[in-house]
C-alpha cells in the first residue's frame, strides 16, 4: 500500500489531476488551506459533536468539492450516550490474536456520515471520504461497498490492519493530509 502525503499547510502546491481529472492541489498562494486540508478541517471541527469518550473522529464525505454528509462517532439517535451513562466496552480477539477493545454504544464516524447521505437521499457513490483518523478495517469494507474512491485521513489508526484490503481494491485510494496542529 502506497500512503501518500499531502503537502503542509503555506507550501505551494503545484498542479496535480487525479484520474477522474478534477484538480486536487492546484497551485496555492501561501496561507491558504488546500481543498484537502479544508475538508480535513471541516472534518476536525465535526469530530467536536463527539460524544465517545475515547476518542472524538469526524468525517465528512465529499464529492466535486461539495460536502454530501459529516458524522461523528457516538450513539445512535435517542439512545443513551457514553458521555451521559459511560461506555460499554466488549473485548475481542482478532486472528493474528490481539485483543481490541470496543463500546457497545457508539456507531463510528464514518458509518455515520454514510447514514446521513442515505437518510438524506445523498448518493455517494464515486465520492471521497475525509476522517480524522484511518478507518478500522469494518468501516474500510463499508466505505468500498458504498463506492468511496478515496480516502482522507489526518492520524494513523492501525493501518497495519486494513493494508491487505487496501491493496486490493484498484478503486481506492488511501492519503494522508496534514494540517498543522495552528489550523485544525
Amino acid at each position: 500500500m502506497v500512503v501518500t502525503p499531502i503537502a503542509r499547510y503555506g507550501e505551494i502546491h503545484r498542479h496535480q489531476t487525479t484520474d477522474r481529472g478534477d484538480e486536487r492541489m492546484a497551485e496555492q498562494p501561501t496561507g491558504r488551506l488546500t481543498w484537502d486540508q479544508y475538508f480535513m478541517k471541516v472534518a476536525h471541527i465535526v469530530s467536536e459533536r463527539s460524544t465517545c469518550l475515547r476518542a472524538h473522529i469526524g468525517a465528512v464525505i465529499v464529492r466535486d468539492r461539495n460536502i454530501l454528509a459529516t458524522g461523528y462517532n457516538g450513539s445512535p439517535s435517542g439512545l443513551p450516550h457514553c458521555t451521559e451513562v459511560g461506555c460499554e466496552i466488549y473485548t475481542s480477539t482478532t486472528p493474528e490474536g490481539e485483543v481490541v477493545e470496543n463500546c457497545v454504544r457508539t456507531i463510528h464516524a464514518e458509518i455515520n456520515s454514510i447514514a446521513q447521505a442515505a437518510r438524506n437521499g445523498s448518493a455517494i457513490d464515486g465520492a471521497d471520504v475525509y476522517i480524522t483518523a484511518s478507518p478500522c478495517i469494518n468501516c474500510l469494507k463499508v466505505l468500498i461497498n458504498v463506492g468511496i474512491h478515496t480516502i482522507y485521513y489526518a492520524k494513523s489508526y492501525k493501518l497495519e490492519t486494513i493494508e491487505p484490503i487496501v491493496a486490493q481494491v484498484t478503486s481506492l485510494s488511501l492519503h494522508n493530509v496534514v494540517v498543522p496542529e495552528g489550523q485544525k
